[in-house]
């Protein structure tokens, strides 16, 4: 799939103001309006939201899922146009909310992954202050609960690339072909998991994603132990589904839900734990 279009059709997730349904709409249909702004900015002086080689990746990405998809059942959506809104599009809406890029005045992006103090940050050459490179390899630890194809995990690894990623899949195929997506982009600090989540240690990471899993309560108290103090559960769900999620974790903080763009019933939820 062109660059170009996976970039128009990702613009809905990653402006600042995003458009929801309209009776009419299809869910793979971008905003009118923003149709004509796409996700890469190619004027010179713009600075990118997506790099021509984030963009390439998923291109890469769709291409794999969907020959692996005529083999094993990864995925019900068969459009690519699909794919970008409604498994990367997604995905990477979580991902700007949980690590929103911030830019200095000269237009340099650097990706906020919650890192250490300010007395141990590092100077660039022209003198600002940012995280030296082994914290943001080891700031953040973030766990993709029943990650399937590899969704909200790996959009969320492409978007802040320096963030420490385990895929936990207990399906050996689906495994084997998330071990294919991270050789063929090339991924470092991802650990793939082909264990039932229950396996894994308790409070070990400091975010936990959790997007279309069987058992739902189940699967909220299993990564709620996941999570470490000042842990944040980023869930992807239906309306319908907030209450439950509310009463199934009713120790967490939970913000205000988010609608996601061109959904008419999916919503972002974000859950704090205790300090």
């Amino acid at each position: 799939m062109h660059p170009a279009r996976i970039a128009e059709l990702l613009h809905p997730f990653l402006s600042a103001t995003s458009c929801h349904s309209e009776p009419g709409r299809r869910p793979s249909e971008a905003c009118p309006e923003r149709s004509r702004k796409p996700a890469l900015s190619l004027s010179k002086g713009e600075p990118a939201v997506l790099s021509q080689s984030q963009l390439r990746d998923i291109s890469t990405y769709i291409d794999i899922l969907q020959h692996w998809n005529s083999r094993i059942n990864l995925t019900a959506i068969r459009s690519d146009e699909e794919i970008v809104t409604r498994h990367f599009g997604e995905s990477l809406f979580v991902a700007r909310h949980l690590f929103p890029k911030r830019q200095d005045p000269e237009g340099h992006d650097f990706s906020r992954v919650d890192i250490a103090p300010e007395t141990n940050r590092a100077l660039t050459p022209e003198g600002r202050t940012v995280a030296n490179d082994q914290q943001l390899r080891t700031s953040v630890g973030l766990a993709d609960l029943g990650s399937g194809a590899g969704f909200p995990g790996l959009p969320i690894k492409l978007w802040a690339p320096n963030i420490a990623l385990t895929l936990i899949e207990s399906s050996h195929k689906k495994a084997t072909f998330l071990r294919e997506i991270v050789r063929s982009l090339t991924l470092t600090s991802v650990d793939i998991q082909n264990v039932r989540a229950e396996a894994l240690p308790h409070a070990t990471f400091n975010v936990v994603t959790l997007r279309a899993v069987e058992r739902f309560t189940e699967s909220l108290t299993v990564a709620s132990t996941l999570l470490a103090p000042a842990g944040r559960l980023a869930l992807l769900i239906g309306s319908s589904q907030l209450d439950q999620a509310r009463y199934a974790l009713p120790h967490l903080f939970w913000d205000q839900p988010i609608p996601i763009p061109t959904s008419q019933s999916r919503i972002m939820l974000i859950g704090t734990v205790p300090k």
